[in-house]
């Protein structure tokens, strides 16, 4: 006998020094007491792959972009018939989602409009994703053009002379707030063909499903994905530099990473060194901007701004590479193989039914590697930009007393740190002390401390009554939350719900690439046999 339920969101309690945890995040963020009846009649689950740890309030961004954005390509942009977006509540400092279904009578009309739009892109993929790169990147070197420098003791001369009439404080002002509608924007672009290459890699799958009952789901995806992936660049880099040191033989210089000034120190002062300088250098632009985390995180360290990572990297494969061991990536048995999976199993069709394996076959081929590459433009590209951007203001404000730490800015959410700039710009402007230096520090310990608190507890995997079968296909794909899953987080009747929550841990889901790991890919998108529309 299995619990019919997860414990209702007041049901949790609250650990021990983080009582009044729901006024350090904004109102629309957490549930609402009167709102209680509609928001328990609701089926929450926990996104700890992507959000694992507590949030500070500042990095509420990421998921708050994250979801509004998704959701918004299934709703207002792609229509897709049978799901709308995701609702989403900040609940003891974890990220809860509840798929918003699509009324019954409501999902025939939206076919047409589907099938037009995604229609669009995928007569037109090469085009637009092409344009895709563009605005990315022009988001994120504008984002680049940004800074958030000390204000001067006056204003300059010429300021005087071409009546400019402005202290300069409005650039600060301006700077952030445009950095927040940056990364906003690249987290818009990030999901223009993100649910189209789900769309197309869940219509494969299940017609491979349909006419080949026992394929095994790694067969499926072999058959599409990519090989020379842009995910995979960073870490191609990294090898490639390696080949270089053991070429110049200066693996010695690699000895000690951690000090990242000795260790190029070391190259620089070895014959050929410069050349392997060069090639390091030009790696990093825009390699580099890849993180060991996830991109959610203020705290998430990236190559670029913590370069023992990369370099420990570059040790280790100098050491695989001087015990005779292949470290590249073997592309053309890759290739080889996904070939002949896919020969084998469409040898198998005829007719009609091998037309429609090639047709849909080449469009998830063509429209799937997406999935993987966008991580490295937004999440580690744009991602690392912005923190890196953040980290350079929080400085600037704790330089002038706001708050005790370098990085504490991250305890305040985004609007008030808008307020607290203002609150600078005022004091500053008229000669006087701003309150932040009275204010923030005592608060920012007082969030400490509830965030340290509610670190000490697991988040439970779900709240409230789940329906009797998971349907909707991006909580199935996306996130891997299907009927069986939520049966076994329910567990036995004889666990308590505490236990059945302690023992939880979180599915896989969007899989990403890592340096040092594998060199083939080891986890995909788990998919189910959901029936549903399928793309023109």
């Amino acid at each position: 006998m299995s619990l019919k339920s997860f414990p209702k969101p007041s049901e949790l309690p609250v650990p021990a020094g983080a009582e009044g945890w729901e006024k350090i995040y904004p109102y629309y963020l957490v549930f609402q007491d009167k709102l209680k009846d509609q928001e328990d009649a609701k089926f929450w689950f926990c996104d700890s792959q992507h959000w694992p740890t507590v949030y500070k309030p500042f990095e509420t961004i990421g998921g708050e972009f994250a979801v509004k954005c998704l959701g918004q390509y299934n709703a207002r942009h792609l229509m897709i018939p049978n799901a709308n977006g995701i609702e989403f509540r900040v609940h003891l400092g974890y990220l809860y989602m509840s798929p918003i279904p699509v009324p019954e009578d409501q999902i025939a009309e939206r076919v047409p409009h589907f099938e037009q739009r995604v229609g669009h892109y995928f007569q037109n993929w090469e085009e637009l994703l092409k344009q895709w790169h563009i605005k990315v990147r022009g988001t994120i070197d504008e984002m680049e053009t940004l800074s958030f420098s000390k204000l001067p003791d006056m204003v300059p001369m010429d300021d005087i002379t071409t009546g400019k009439a402005m202290d300069g404080s409005e650039v600060l002002l301006e700077n952030y707030d445009r950095l927040i509608q940056l990364a906003y924007q690249n987290w818009q672009y990030h999901f223009e063909f993100l649910n189209l290459g789900y769309i197309a890699y869940l219509d494969f799958f299940n017609f491979c499903k349909d006419v080949f009952p026992n394929i095994p789901d790694q067969s499926i995806a072999t058959m599409v994905q990519g090989v020379d992936m842009e995910l995979f660049r960073p870490d191609d880099e990294l090898k490639q530099l390696a080949k270089r040191a053991v070429e110049l033989g200066i693996q010695s210089a690699f000895s000690n990473t951690d000090d990242v000034d000795a260790t190029l120190a070391a190259v620089r002062a070895s014959s050929g060194g410069d050349q392997w300088i060069r090639q390091y250098e030009e790696a990093q632009d825009p390699w580099f901007n890849f993180t060991v985390g996830n991109g959610f995180y203020g705290h998430d360290k990236y190559w670029k701004d913590h370069q023992e990572i990369p370099l420990g990297y570059i040790a280790d494969y100098i050491r695989r590479l001087d015990e005779g061991q292949e470290i590249m990536r073997p592309t053309e048995e890759l290739i080889a193989e996904k070939e002949r999976i896919v020969e084998e199993y469409r040898d198998l069709l005829e007719g009609e039914n091998q037309a429609l394996f090639d047709a849909k076959r080449q469009l998830a081929a063509t429209a799937y590697p997406y999935v993987e590459n966008h991580n490295f433009y937004i999440e580690h590209w744009t991602m690392g930009v912005f923190w890196r951007k953040v980290r350079e203001l929080s400085r600037m404000m704790h330089a002038e007393g706001f708050w005790t730490e370098p990085d504490d800015l991250l305890y305040l959410n985004r609007n008030e740190v808008r307020d607290a700039l203002f609150d600078l710009v005022t004091g500053w402007g008229v000669g006087a002390q701003p309150i932040g230096p009275t204010y923030w520090p005592e608060e920012i310990e007082r969030r400490r401390k509830i965030v340290d608190a509610l670190k000490t507890a697991r988040p439970a995997p779900a709240l409230n009554t789940p329906p009797a079968s998971i349907t909707e296909p991006f909580t199935r794909m996306l996130w891997g939350i299907t009927t069986e899953q939520v049966q076994q987080w329910l567990a036995p009747a004889r666990k308590s719900k505490a236990a059945a929550c302690a023992a939880w841990r979180p599915p896989r889901a969007w899989s990403r690439a890592s340096p040092a790991s594998s060199t083939t890919r080891t986890s995909w998108p788990k998919c189910s046999r959901a029936r549903s529309w399928s793309p023109p």
